[in-house]
């Protein structure tokens, strides 16, 4: 009796492992076949034959890049490209509920890199760090950056295979050649006034405009040393005529008048003598 009952549940544990190693190895590419947004990423699990060492776990978390983020990763070689895609393998369960409960602090997590025997210095260990509400990934080496963020949750089989977006691929140091976040964008340059706002603007005041005047209109220096111009002389006015008329009139009756007296003086004596005879 009890030997029947230690075969049957022999039994349900082999088929319950192998029908969850089915469902894990089918849910791979299921899933992002739902997405085309992640095709490219699919199509490098499948030629680099990742998805037979991935259904021999029965929990994983797979840190998926979208089709514009991986084009850094896609020319490398065949083993550089394995090595970088199994670092992306979680040897764990996380969904979008237990990112968003997870405390502020960092944790590592072990990839599917790990298993290979090859990781060196935390290598085939990720960083996991929340930080004001946001999830970072970075690689397990000592001081290697976090580069990519958590951006949301694709598909999920609770507790045996979840699927979420991260925004680039993970590089660890020693497997390939390190890439960084794009520098932010440019600030975008101050919008222009609009034409309401224009008309609205005040017009400059009466004292605006005098200090316009006289800081726009040059003011001239007469120069040290002007050049002689021959001119005519200028027109004599009507006031100068009448002064120079009133002077000929008072010479004239001065002359008169001398001219009389001297008359005068000559004919006394002529007419004295007449009056001694």
């Amino acid at each position: 009796m009890g030997l029947n009952a230690s075969l049957c549940l022999f039994s349900l544990t082999f088929l319950l492992v192998f029908f969850s190693t089915a469902i894990t190895a089918d849910n791979i590419t299921q899933a992002f076949e739902k997405y085309s947004n992640f095709s490219t990423m699919n199509d490098l699990l499948i030629k680099t034959k990742l998805t037979i060492p991935i259904s021999k776990y029965l929990t994983i978390t797979l840190l998926a890049v979208s089709n514009e983020a991986i084009t850094p990763i896609i020319n490398r070689s065949d083993v550089e490209l394995k090595n970088i895609l199994m670092n992306h393998v979680i040897l764990d369960y996380y969904d979008e509920m237990k990112f968003n409960g997870m405390k502020e602090k960092s944790i590592m997590l072990t990839t599917l890199y790990q298993t290979t025997g090859l990781g060196e210095e935390m290598n085939g260990f990720l960083n996991c760090t929340k930080s004001k509400g946001r999830v970072y990934f970075g690689s397990g080496v000592k001081g290697s950056p976090l580069v990519a963020e958590y951006v949301k949750a694709l598909y999920h089989n609770p507790y045996n295979m979840s699927i979420v977006q991260i925004s680039m691929p993970i590089v660890a140091p020693g497997l390939s050649l390190a890439i960084f976040p794009p520098p932010p964008p440019p600030a975008p340059p101050a919008p222009a006034p609009s034409p309401m706002n224009a008309a609205k603007a005040p017009g400059p005041g009466p004292a605006d405009e005098d200090n316009a005047s006289d800081t726009d209109v040059p003011k001239h220096t007469p120069a040290t040393e002007t050049a002689e111009v021959d001119s005519p002389a200028p027109t004599p006015s009507a006031d100068n005529e009448k002064i120079e008329a009133a002077d000929k009139a008072g010479t004239s009756s001065f002359a008169c008048k001398a001219g009389l007296s001297f008359d005068v003086v000559l004919l006394l004596p002529l007419f004295a003598s007449f009056a001694g005879l």
